[in-house]
């Protein structure tokens, strides 16, 4: 993920553990969130997945012949992220590596995204038109994304701020689905 050092909304590695609790699928199970859009096969890519609530789901999603790529800033969250997905036997499958402040990282994977999740990060970042342009720029076309917010932390103007800078990067507003305790958008790459 993209973020600011300074950012005040920065989540701090330590609360990644509360983050990948399993007590939190009682209030977002990842296996209702995404089974509608991740099939088997599928290229994944999920900016600042923390230590991996979403993650481990997205590999078992994707299956065998799929992959996850899960870029975050912090070190510390990708080592936790990785060493749990080796415990989960899914290490095959998730590609976890570092961002820098002002990029993913993600030239190698141009046009290779099938789905993209990002959950409550956008508004840690000092830019959604770079973030949604890095986006798009890693998806193929027809790709689909699954852009949640905080409610607590993105009221409705700043939302919708947000979908316009995915729209100026090449994104289309598919749907307003129900995330429990979220603002969210499925989007498609045009």
């Amino acid at each position: 993920m993209i973020v600011d050092s300074m950012s005040k909304h920065i989540c701090p590695w330590w609360l990644g553990y509360l983050l990948a609790s399993p007590i939190r699928r009682w209030l977002q199970d990842p296996a209702k969130i995404l089974a509608p859009y991740v099939r088997e096969g599928m290229t994944v890519l999920e900016p600042g997945p923390g230590m991996g609530f979403f993650t481990l789901e997205l590999a078992r999603l994707a299956g065998a012949s799929g992959r996850v790529i899960a870029v975050d800033i912090q070190p510390r969250m990708i080592a936790e992220l990785t060493r749990r997905a080796a415990k989960a036997g899914l290490r095959d499958r998730v590609h976890a590596r570092l961002a820098t402040s002002d990029s993913l990282c993600l030239s190698e994977f141009r046009g290779a995204v099938d789905f993209a999740l990002a959950h409550a990060v956008v508004h840690e970042l000092p830019s959604a038109d770079r973030f949604f342009v890095e986006v798009a720029e890693a998806s193929k076309p027809g790709a689909l994304l699954l852009f949640v917010e905080p409610p607590g932390h993105v009221k409705p103007p700043k939302f919708e701020a947000e979908l316009r800078a995915a729209a100026n990067a090449g994104f289309t507003l598919l749907d307003r689905p129900a995330v429990p305790r979220s603002r969210a958008a499925l989007l498609k790459k045009a």
